[in-house]
């Protein structure tokens, strides 16, 4: 079983509640944090002084106030960890059961476990610690289609980057000449339109007002 471990989450209530469980998994080097920088560098610090943590649980969502955060959430310190310490072991436990966003924060950054919140969240966190520690993934049954092939709805970085232009409120010119100016290819006004047309398709868009909607709601951008 795990020796170190780091629970991260801004509601004390729920610190609380992962470390009842890790407790009763006999693992009693613990330590809690309410902001996504306290854990980063926690790790770091723990890194460096050659006692490093072997998991960290943290959640997605955090509620900002006076402190000014390097990492706004937990998929930013994800992502930030995933570059610097490959090896730690992360499991999420988060309310958010965004198909896509599992599957993204899986596929992309090694993601041991997606465990959703719920009146049954503390028992499969339980479980997924265990699998995790026998080097197996594990993810809620409500977001397990995360797991499966690539569906019909899944996008590439070039058409998540696009629509992310349309996001910010760029016009389709505006995204050609942009494209152009960081070498992002394609990059002429009829591909940038070809795509877009393909994915209001795709995504049953009505506009792209509703495209940038939809895939908001599917967490891809």
């Amino acid at each position: 079983m795990f020796k170190k471990v780091l629970v991260s989450d801004d509601l004390v209530s729920i610190n609380l509640g992962m470390l009842t469980i890790l407790d009763s998994l006999n693992v009693k080097d613990v330590a809690s944090v309410q902001y996504c920088d306290d854990a980063y560098l926690k790790i770091k610090r723990a890194a460096f002084d050659d006692v490093p943590f072997d998991l960290l649980i943290t959640d997605l969502s955090f509620k900002k106030d006076h402190r000014d955060q390097t990492y706004q959430n937990g998929e930013d310190l994800i992502i930030a960890l995933n570059n610097e310490f490959p090896d730690l072991k992360v499991i999420v436990y988060s309310i958010e059961d965004r198909i896509q966003k599992v599957k993204r924060l899986i596929n992309n950054y090694q993601v041991k476990a997606y465990v959703c919140k719920g009146r049954r969240g503390l028992v499969e966190l339980a479980e997924a610690i265990k699998s995790v520690n026998n080097n197996q993934l594990y993810v809620s049954h409500v977001v397990s289609q995360a797991l499966h092939k690539k569906s019909d709805l899944e996008i590439d970085d070039y058409d998540i980057f696009l629509i992310k232009q349309l996001s910010n409120g760029l016009t389709q010119d505006q995204i050609s000449t942009y494209f152009k100016s960081e070498n992002i290819s394609p990059s002429s006004l009829s591909s940038i339109e070809k795509n877009l047309n393909r994915l209001r398709i795709q995504f049953k868009a009505n506009n792209a007002i509703h495209l940038v909607a939809i895939v908001k709601d599917l967490g891809l951008i």
